[in-house]
């Protein structure tokens, strides 16, 4: 069996001030991800968080889709054998969820520690979906479609798209998705929360790239602990008071530090007025 290397299969660029640009480009497949790509993305996404000079993330499909999901042109060439051109986790017997390994779309098991901005043009669909909840923040263009379309091949999602995916819209429209793996509109998105802004095509990846340096902005300890205890919160939480105890915990942490400094501007009089001019 061959496989076709793909030495662009992920592109990565990284401004002096901070964003990292995370893009597929497999725009023969509408950006569906190989075995070799899924773990490109995975590394990817290591080096921006371990780059403390870059803040935020945006992430993206070339060409006018965002993903089209795993590659099924090579899970059909597996048939009953072992493939000879991927040995990740899917066909592999032994291989277990262990912290943050590598999943098998790529970064699917990262709980990020720095936001992510997805920009979504085009297909969302099957593990596209789920790469797409990777994203704090979803920018829809109106041609978007979202939708678990592996329910037609016997696909499951594996890819922490039952996890996350409910997590955003609830169980009650998960479900819909998941059960009928219909297609679902930019419009409809928004009206989910699934998508938190809609654009004109083309214009998904300029609008998440102005997100993202308008975070830059920011006192980045505090933004980044209140996103922290939002996941806490969702995923980790053993109670409500355990949340709340976290959150407190963590949250005072920064307030010696940015909080004061913060305060110290403010009695200056800076942002008076809900203005974000700091």
């Amino acid at each position: 069996m061959t496989s076709f290397y793909e030495p662009n299969a992920v592109q990565v660029t990284s401004t002096a001030q901070g964003i990292t640009t995370i893009t597929i480009n497999r725009h023969h497949r509408r950006n569906a991800v190989d075995g070799s790509t899924a773990q490109r993305l995975y590394n990817a996404f290591i080096a921006f968080e371990e780059d403390p000079t870059q803040k935020v993330c945006v992430f993206h499909g070339a060409n006018g889709n965002f993903c089209a999901g795993f590659d099924l042109h090579e899970v059909s060439k597996w048939q009953e054998t072992p493939s000879e051109t991927y040995s990740g986790p899917i066909v592999d017997p032994d291989h277990r969820v262990v912290g943050r390994n590598l999943g098998p779309i790529g970064p699917s098991r990262l709980d990020i520690k720095k936001p992510v901005i997805s920009a979504v043009a085009g297909y969302a669909v099957a593990g596209g979906l789920e790469l797409s909840l990777l994203g704090d923040i979803r920018v829809a263009e109106e041609d978007a479609t979202f939708g678990v379309y592996c329910r037609r091949w016997g696909v499951p999602l594996i890819d922490g798209g039952t996890v996350r995916l409910q997590a955003i819209i609830g169980l009650g429209r998960a479900m819909d998705m998941i059960l009928t793996g219909r297609s679902v509109s930019a419009k409809e998105a928004l009206a989910m929360g699934l998508a938190n802004r809609v654009v004109p095509v083309g214009k998904a990846l300029e609008e998440a790239t102005k997100i993202a340096e308008s975070l830059l902005k920011f006192p980045q300890a505090c933004m980044n602990v209140d996103r922290a205890n939002c996941y806490y919160s969702v995923y980790n939480a053993t109670s409500f008071e355990d949340a709340l105890r976290n959150e407190f915990d963590t949250g005072c942490k920064v307030v010696a530090s940015e909080s004061v400094r913060g305060a110290a501007k403010f009695s200056k009089g800076a942002g008076r007025h809900g203005s974000f001019s700091i």
